[in-house]
Parts: structure tokens; sequence; C-alpha cells
């Protein structure tokens, strides 16, 4: 049976909200996040690493799955230096975590039309305190030194009199990754209460939720079905293809970082990168491919297709998978909503996500090693990769998308029964 909500002597309801279910609600996150990122860097390899290094990267990237700042840094001697630097989110991670702890969040409010504002705030600010301590806990612990070991031109000559085997290492950030953590949660709070339908939300924000959650939710369904449909792919190559282990680290960690980026290219929108030395992407080998280039390359259906015309079903399976969502969308509306408005909505929320996309999917990683600050002597490490979005044309394309899909989907859903007010 389901708890129902205390009283007070007043006799108003007064929901059962307090410190245990925040805990909870945390943990879980927490939890979440930690086993994911764990097996992911189990299955790359990550546990042969030396001065037992397994538990400080764990939680640098679950620190960096919130949006948290980890700093690379490294040196070699007083001759030498080495210069990294790292920028990407393990949106695999973040998504394990975002599922739990917006569950946690929302299963205290269910079964409620309204709530007012204090109320709603002071339920977040007991889970953002205890989610603040969290993070700070996993930022102390993100720290760790590497030696790396290089080629030595100079027959062992800077090592031994100048003191210069390179070491390279990696420190949270704690106060930017406690802020941007915050931010973070706060954002995906909200989004847990406009995609439930069944989350109260403040009486003056009442008006807002017929155009407002439809659309929130079906973007949400939207983003979810990419990495299902990722998820059965990348299951599939690796029982056919050979290496189970990357491909697991690669589903672990980052299968959002390939699957939201292939949905915008699939509406047309373009992507830049460029792959220089050893590293890599965490994205099938095809885009590997056309990246590595002397170049700065542009990822997009066409150049895709150079080199695997299946590429072109990227483009089928994002509008099967946008339709959906616009039909899903009309039929959470109200019935009376019109087929414009549909239209409206779909393009305003896509919008919104494909943006979401651009800055959370963007990736940037560069190593190198320098003597007087001359030349690049890591024997074959140093190198850079990056990939980032090309923003305005994927927010018009994804504007002329929304308008096109929720016109379809008002028309898909004119005669299915609705169930009225939202």
């Amino acid at each position: 049976m389901s708890q129902r909500p205390k009283s007070d002597p007043g006799g108003r309801a007064r929901a059962a909200h307090g410190w245990p279910q925040a805990l909870v609600a945390v943990l879980a996150g927490l939890l979440a996040m930690l086993v994911t990122a764990a097996l992911g860097l189990w299955a790359a390899g990550a546990p042969d690493l030396p001065g037992n290094a397994f538990p400080s990267i764990v939680a640098a990237v679950v620190v960096m799955a919130v949006g948290g700042v980890v700093d690379l840094s490294g040196g070699a001697g007083a001759i030498a230096e080495t210069r990294a630097g790292l920028t990407a989110m393990p949106l695999s991670v973040t998504l394990a975590g975002a599922l739990a702890v917006a569950a946690g969040f929302l299963r205290p409010l269910r079964r409620r039309a309204v709530a007012d504002t204090a109320e709603l705030a002071g339920w977040a600010a007991r889970v953002a305190l205890l989610w603040a301590l969290g993070l700070i806990a996993l930022a102390a612990l993100a720290r760790h030194t590497f030696d790396i070991p290089v080629e030595d031109p100079t027959g062992g000559l800077i090592e031994d009199v100048f003191d210069a085997s390179p070491q390279v290492g990696f420190r949270a950030d704690v106060l930017w990754s406690v802020v941007l953590g915050l931010l973070w949660l706060a954002g995906l709070m909200a989004l847990a209460l406009l995609v439930s339908r069944g989350a109260p939300l403040p009486g003056r924000l009442l008006r807002f939720q017929e155009s407002v959650r439809p659309a929130a939710f079906a973007m949400a369904a939207l983003l979810l079905a990419c990495v299902a449909v990722g998820l059965v792919v990348g299951l599939v190559v690796a029982a056919t293809r050979g290496h189970p282990a990357e491909t697991f680290a690669v589903i672990l960690l980052g299968l959002p970082n390939v699957c939201w980026p292939a949905f915008t290219l699939g509406l047309g929108a373009s992507w830049e990168g460029r792959v220089e030395g050893p590293f890599g992407l965490p994205m099938p080998r095809l885009l590997d491919q056309v990246l590595r280039t002397p170049d700065v390359s542009t990822l997009n259906l066409g150049s895709l297709a150079e080199h695997d015309a299946r590429a072109w079903w990227l483009a089928v399976v994002s509008a099967v998978l946008l339709l959906a969502a616009a039909f899903v969308m009309a039929v959470r509306s109200p019935a009376r909503t019109r087929p414009w408005q549909h239209a409206v909505h779909l393009a305003v929320a896509l919008a919104l996500t494909v943006l979401t996309i651009c800055l959370t999917a963007s990736v940037f990683a560069h190593y190198g090693l320098s003597l007087l600050g001359i030349g690049d002597l890591g024997g074959g490490l140093g190198g850079e990769v990056y990939l980032r979005p090309q923003v305005w044309p994927a927010l018009g394309l994804a504007l002329l998308w929304g308008l096109i899909a929720g016109f379809l989907g008002a028309l898909l859903a004119a005669r299915v029964r609705r169930r009225g007010e939202v």
C-alpha cells in the first residue's frame, strides 16, 4: 500500500518528503553513477593503471558527468612541461544518475495536483544540500598523478641530470564542481517536474502545463528512445564484431555521446572535429575514419556516406523517432489543441533539445610534452581530439523539423482518444 500524506493539526495535507527521503534520492543517484562509471572504466581497462588510481578515476568521471571541472596538469622537471586538457561529459553516467535522482525526487510528490512554492523549494533544498556534500567528497577523491614513459632522445640525460621524467595528473576543482553540479541538479529537478504528469506544480504555473508538459515528456522520451536504439546496435556489434570489452566501455561511458549527435546528424546538422595522434573518440570506427585527417573535418550525412552508404539510414531513423515523439505529444495534449499549436510547441521543444545535445556532447582532449617550450617529445603520445557542433544551423533545422513533425503528429493523433486535460 502507498503511504498517504500526513496531516498537521490544521487538517492540511503534508507530504512525506523529509531528510530520509532526500538522502535516499541522493544516494540512489550517486550509486547509479558510481556503478556505471566503474563498470565502464573496468571494461576500458582502467583497473590496470598504476598507483591504485582506479577509485580516483571513477570519482573524476562522476564529477565530470554532472558538469564538474577536472583539470589536467603535468610537468617534467625544470626544462620540460606537459600540456593537457580535457572537456567532455560521460553521458551514460550522467543519464544513469539523472534517472535515479529524478525518480527519488518525484516519488514523495506523487498523486498531488498542486504544491505551493515554499514546499517545493524546501524539498529541493534538502536534496541539493545532500547532493553538494556528496560532490565535495567525490571531488576531493578525484585526484591522481601518473608517470609517463617517453622516448628520450638524449639517452637518459634529461631524466638523470634535469629530473625531467614527465608526469601528468588530474585534480577536480572542488568549488566549480559543486557549483556546476548544483546547477545540473536544479535543471534536472525542473525537468522532472515538467516531464511527470503526476508531479504537482505551484498554482501560478498550472496554466503553462498544457503546452509545456506534453512537449517536455515527448522530448525526454525521444532522447531515451535514441539511447535504446543505440543500445541494441551496440549489443549486436559486441556480439558479432569482436572486441566486446571496448564496445561495453563505450556503452557504459558514452552511449548518449554517440546516439544524440547521430540523431542531429539525421536531421541534417553538421559537426566538425579532428582526431590526431593515438587517441580516439568514444564512437564507432566510421566516425574516427572521417575525422582522422590533416585538417578539420566536417561530419554530416554526406561525409559519413562517402565511407559507408548505410549512414543515410540515420535520416530515416531520426525522422521516425521524431514523428513518434510528435504523436506522443499530441496524444498527451488536450483535445482542443490545434495542429499549428502542436507544431509550434514541438519546434520550440526540439530546438531546446538540440541545443542541449550541442552543449553536452562536445568533446575536446589534448596532450603533449615539450622541451624548453619547443617540440613534442611524447614518443607518439601527443595528440588532439575534438568534436563540436555547428550550433546555429542545427537549431534552424530543429525548428523546421519540429514544425513539420508537430503538424503531422497532430493529424495522426486526431482520431485517437485523448485523456482531455493534462
